[in-house]
C-alpha cells in the first residue's frame, strides 16, 4: 500500500454500518486515507464507496474474520509497511444462545469473548509494529453494558476491554502513543439492535438519557475523531462515555 501523499491513515474494523461506517466518513472528511475491515466484502463495499463518493478519500477495504489470527494477519499484510495514525477496534457484536444446558451456555461466552475481545486484541497486536510513534491512536469501542450489566456475557466481553487499554496504555505512553475506551450508550439505527428493538424498548432507553434522545453513529465517530486530533493527545488509558447521561461518571 503506497503512502498516498503523506495522507494520514486510519484502520476501522466493523466498518460497514453504524458506528464503524460513521466514524470511517467523519475520519475521511477530516482527510484520512481509511482501511474499512468487515466480514462482509458487498456491505463493506457499499458503504466504502459512499465515503469515497463524499470525501475523495481513498478508501481499501478487507474482508476479514478478525477473531482469527489469519484475519489480522492478512490485513497487516495488505498495509505492506504503511504507518497507522489511527486504529478504531469497532468490531463486536452481541452473540445469542443457542439451545439451553452447559455446552450452549459455553458455547455462548466463548463466541461473545471471540467477537468482542479477540477481534480488538488479534488487530492491535498485528498492526503494532506499524501503530505510528509518536502520535497513534487506538480506540477500543465498549458498550454501557460493560458498566451497569444487563448483557450476560457481552457485558462482561466489553469490560474486559477496560481493563486491557491500561495495560495497552502503559505500553505505548513512552513511545507517544496513546489508547483509550469508548463507551457508547444506546445509539439508535445500527445493526446491534437489528430485528430486537421494540417502540416500547426505544422509548425506554431515551428516557433513561438525560438529554431526552437517542445516541447516533455520528455522536461516537466524533467522539473518536476528537481522540484522534491533536485535542486528544493527552488522553490516554481512559473510558470515555458517550451515553447521555445513562450513566454517571464511572
Amino acid at each position: 500500500m503506497s503512502d498516498h501523499g503523506n495522507r494520514p491513515l486510519a484502520v476501522i474494523s466493523g466498518a460497514g454500518t453504524g458506528i464503524g461506517a460513521a466514524t470511517a466518513l467523519a475520519l475521511a472528511e477530516r482527510g484520512y486515507d481509511i482501511v474499512a475491515i468487515g466480514r462482509r466484502a458487498d456491505v463493506l463495499e457499499h458503504a466504502a464507496e459512499g465515503v469515497r463518493a463524499a470525501t475523495g478519500a481513498v478508501v481499501t477495504t478487507i474482508a476479514a474474520d478478525l477473531s482469527a489470527p489469519a484475519g489480522a494477519e492478512r490485513v497487516a499484510a495488505a498495509l505492506a509497511g504503511r504507518a497507522v495514525d489511527v486504529l478504531v477496534n469497532n468490531a463486536g457484536g452481541y452473540v445469542g444462545r443457542d439451545g439451553d444446558g452447559l455446552t450452549a451456555v459455553a458455547d455462548q461466552w466463548r463466541a461473545t469473548f471471540e467477537t468482542n475481545v479477540l477481534t480488538a486484541v488479534l488487530l492491535t497486536e498485528a498492526l503494532l509494529p506499524l501503530l505510528r510513534r509518536p502520535g497513534g491512536r487506538v480506540v477500543l469501542l465498549s458498550s454501557i453494558a460493560a458498566q451497569r450489566g444487563g448483557g450476560g456475557p457481552y457485558s462482561a466481553a466489553k469490560a474486559a476491554l477496560h481493563g486491557w487499554v491500561m495495560d495497552l496504555a502503559a505500553q505505548l505512553g513512552p513511545d507517544g502513543a496513546t489508547a483509550n475506551v469508548i463507551s457508547p450508550g444506546y445509539i439508535a439505527g445500527t445493526e446491534f439492535f437489528d430485528g430486537r428493538m421494540t417502540p416500547q424498548g426505544h422509548a425506554s432507553r431515551v428516557a433513561q438519557t438525560l438529554v431526552g434522545r437517542a445516541g447516533r453513529p455520528q455522536d461516537i465517530a466524533d467522539a473518536v475523531c476528537w481522540l484522534a486530533g491533536a485535542s486528544g493527545g493527552y488522553v490516554t488509558g481512559q473510558i470515555i462515555n458517550v451515553n447521555g447521561g445513562s450513566v454517571l461518571g464511572r
